[in-house]
């Protein structure tokens, strides 16, 4: 069982013992080796040890690594324009189910002789063992995202404002803000009213300015709030999962008090912040969508990233609903309900942090908390018309989170604007001591974002130093709709700043969505799956339940060559960030897909669908790199698209800096949701 292979994977990385030779280099140039013999005769009189992992294994590349390896495995590709990897038209081979006979596959799937037939048919027909059993890498596992130690030097940001790791998140908030051009607030309220604007969501700098100056104090808010909430459930939108009024008027009463002394911690004192139900957050049980965990788990304190919340004054208003355990795309819960997409209540909001994304969208929060393990930020992002932001690996705290996933998983936040995202970025960034990651992140950059003369023309110079890698054919496998609204929002920052646009290859996409899905899989298992089969197995939807089945089914050798396929894209995307400074693609192949009724009871098993969802999101996450999700239209339906930014590790300011020009480029072609709640006016 996988459980048994991850763990005494994770003990031997723990005790020092000695590793196969060929996987370091130690003051050797590579183009004088011959072979691993003459190699090793130039070797120290040391073996190297597991404990030099973390300092020793981030001084080489994957490219050094293969040119020793033994003979007879999966040569690495090039990412150059005219490689000879070919992108793989990928239709995944598994069924839609949803009702009864969602019911009869998960006892086919939980029956011990009929599983035994049906998960090898399944990991054969979907490139499963082909790619992870039957093809050979001679690549070392990569078991966490890590990055070079120069990769923190490469990342020259320009028009940033730095600052230092143990800056409190107060300040922190403090220094994004003074990052933002000066608000014209009356010019705001008048298009509004008037109707005559592009679309926008009102910003933690409007909540803020309606306290400071006495229109609204955050318990009129706070109430608006509550009534929202209430409202959006009796249309059956299922935004939330837990919400406790009382506990939210005592904190509005409380930030109320500091405006009143004219006190506020922060620009988001008494700013409503929702919480994905993955997240610790106090006095709620964190579930995970489901009906079982609460109690299993037991909730002693807040999160990391809340603390950080709290502490510069937010509102923390309740959990929003998720998809079980983050198993799926839909935001389909059977417990709480669907829940749906502010634009058309027919459609999903995406998983997992739908409920996050269209709380956002509705106008009933401006910002809120989300998690990413497969763009579960990004993609209820794209498909709810709001900005998603994952960082990279290692730049939040992940203490407080609901284990579903160690090595892909990490906070991110669901807001209006990029500018918010911004803030919300500031406030919960920097990592703890005892964070289980292998780099550390350098101090944080804010992108300045102000709009003078002279910051204006910086920008100008900025982005047309830049230059973008796609990947055509990878791009342009989406609907048709997403792929011309990506292609004119791209065309737009050409024309205005000369931007280039760098074309490459991204060698095996495909095989790195099966990497990530054994990952992610084995990794939930692993950490839930006694819990679940002791407690969880009969509560649970039927999509959860054949999930685990296949989740449990996983291998050593599976997961430890999904390792080595990570070390693999690794490389890849290095060599290509060597060549352009962000990777463009669009979020979603697909706008937000109708949530079928017989889904609603029992969960819903589609992983075609889920697949061209998450078509372009799971490099973020396998990989950790910074991604953000921009909105940049909408389809003929109405519904939103999103371009997504994928960054160096450690890039955030420069993705906030460039999200910030393609949310103004593309302001005009932005809709309002048909289902939206207005705190302010």
């Amino acid at each position: 069982m996988i459980a048994q292979s991850s763990s005494s994977k994770k003990s031997m990385l723990k005790s020092p013992c000695t590793l196969d030779v060929h996987t370091f280099l130690v003051g050797r140039p590579v183009e004088e080796v011959k072979d691993v013999d003459s190699y090793r005769a130039h070797l120290p009189e040391r073996s190297v040890q597991a404990s030099d992992l973390c300092t020793e294994f981030t001084e080489i590349s994957p490219a050094m690594v293969v040119k020793v390896a033994a003979s007879g495995g999966m040569e690495l590709l090039s990412t150059e324009e005219n490689s000879k990897a070919e992108y793989r038209y990928v239709t995944v081979r598994a069924p839609r189910l949803a009702g009864f006979p969602l019911k009869c596959f998960t006892w086919f799937l939980e029956t011990g002789m009929t599983s035994s037939l049906i998960l090898p048919k399944l990991k054969k027909d979907n490139l499963i063992t082909k790619t992870l059993v039957e093809s050979k890498y001679d690549e070392p596992p990569m078991y966490i995202p890590q990055f070079p130690r120069e990769a923190a030097r490469l990342v020259q940001e320009q028009m940033v404002l730095q600052v230092q790791p143990d800056t409190v998140p107060t300040d922190s908030v403090v220094s994004a803000v003074r990052c933002l051009p000066p608000q014209a607030l009356d010019k705001v309220y008048n298009e509004v009213e008037d109707k005559q604007y592009s679309f926008r969501h009102w910003t933690i700098r409007d909540y803020a300015q309606a306290y400071i100056s006495g229109r609204l104090t955050p318990i009129q808010v706070a109430e608006r709030f509550i009534s929202a909430v209430e409202d959006s459930q009796n249309q059956g939108m299922n935004l939330f999962s837990a919400m406790d009024s009382r506990d939210v008027l005592a904190q509005a009463a409380e930030s109320a008090a500091r405006y009143k002394k004219g006190q506020p911690l922060s620009v988001l004192d008494g700013v409503p912040i929702a919480v994905k139900d993955e997240i610790d957050c106090l006095p709620y049980a964190t579930t995970g969508g489901t009906t079982w965990l609460g109690e299993v788990r037991q909730t002693k304190d807040d999160a990391q990233a809340v603390k950080c919340l709290r502490s510069c004054g937010a509102v923390m208003v309740g959990k929003t609903n998720m998809h079980e355990l983050g198993m799926g795309t839909t935001g389909i819960n059977p417990h709480y309900g669907a829940t749906r997409n502010p634009y058309d209540k027919t459609r999903a909001s995406g998983g997992s942090s739908g409920g996050s994304a269209a709380a956002v969208a509705a106008g009933i929060c401006p910002a809120a908390l989300g998690v990413d393990g497969g763009g579960s930020v990004r993609m209820p992002a794209g498909l709810c018309g709001v900005v998603g932001l994952k960082p990279t690996f290692g730049r939040t705290s992940n203490v407080g989170v609901l284990p579903l996933n160690w090595t892909v998983g990490m906070l991110g936040t669901l807001t209006g604007t990029v500018e918010d995202a911004l803030i919300m970025y500031a406030a919960i960034q920097g990592a703890l001591p005892h964070d289980h990651i292998v780099s550390f992140p350098p101090p944080a950059n804010f992108p300045l974002l102000m709009d003078s003369h002279e910051e204006t023309m910086r920008r100008g110079k900025l982005m047309g130093n830049l230059k973008f890698a796609k990947f055509s054919e990878w791009f342009n496998d989406s609907d048709e709709p997403i792929r011309k609204a990506c292609c004119r929002a791209v065309r737009l920052v050409q024309q205005l700043y000369d931007t280039q646009v760098v074309e490459v290859t991204i060698p095996e996409l495909e095989e790195m969505r099966l990497a990530h899905f054994v990952t992610i899989g084995s990794e939930c298992f692993t950490s839930l799956g006694m819990d679940y089969q002791q407690s969880g197995l009969e509560a649970s939807g039927g999509d959860v339940r054949v999930g685990f089945s296949i989740y449990e089914s996983f291998n050593s050798r599976e997961f430890i060559a999904a390792q080595q396929m990570r070390f693999r894209q690794m490389h890849y995307h290095n060599e290509i960030f060597k060549r352009a400074d962000i990777i463009i693609t669009p979020t979603t192949g697909a706008t937000a897909p109708l949530l079928r009724r017989n889904a609603e009871n029992c969960g819903e098993l589609d992983y075609g669908l889920g697949a061209k969802l998450m078509r372009f999101l799971i490099a973020g996450n396998f990989l950790g790199l910074p991604a953000i999700s921009v909105p940049i239209g909408h389809d003929e339906d109405g519904l939103p698209i999103g371009l997504q930014l994928i960054g160096r590790p450690w890039s955030e300011a420069t993705l906030l800096h460039v999200a910030a020009v393609i949310e103004r480029l593309c302001s005009s072609f932005r809709e309002p949701p048909d289902v939206l709640y207005d705190l302010l006016l």
